[in-house]
């Protein structure tokens, strides 16, 4: 048997089987009037039953299996693909810190951009005029 389905089921049965404690824990307390009478059904059966809720979570989560992309089905971009790409030289604002690339989305459309020239300027994080 596949380990992505031994997790599926145990997801399943740990957090059934936590909300039938956390139930019994609710009908326990539910009858009785003074906390001092409550606290037996919160510490065995409501705690242990929200920590089995969440074990089932997480082996839930843990037991999806992930499906690879076959070799004829399109790739998703890279992360960073979609980067501003010109060979402009770079440009800057006037008082701005970063040099930019000129299609940069921060300085594109920006009339008052200027070229950056010989000044020492931070690379823009968006756009890496430098890479």
């Amino acid at each position: 048997m596949p380990s992505s389905r031994v997790l599926w089921w145990g997801g399943i049965v740990a957090a059934a089987t936590g909300a039938v404690l956390c139930v019994l824990g609710w009908y326990g307390v539910s009858g009785e009037r003074f906390a001092e009478r409550q606290i037996p059904y919160l510490a065995s059966c409501t705690v242990p039953g929200a920590a089995l809720i969440v074990a089932g979570a997480v082996l839930l989560g843990n037991g999806v299996p992930l499906r690879r992309p076959s070799a004829d089905e399109p790739q998703e971009p890279l992360a960073g693909a979609d980067r501003p790409s010109s060979g402009a030289p770079p440009v800057r604002v006037p008082g701005g810190t970063l040099a930019h690339r000129p299609d940069c989305p921060l300085v594109a459309g920006k009339a008052d951009a200027v070229p950056v020239g010989d000044a020492a300027l931070d690379p823009c994080p968006v756009c890496e005029p430098g890479s």
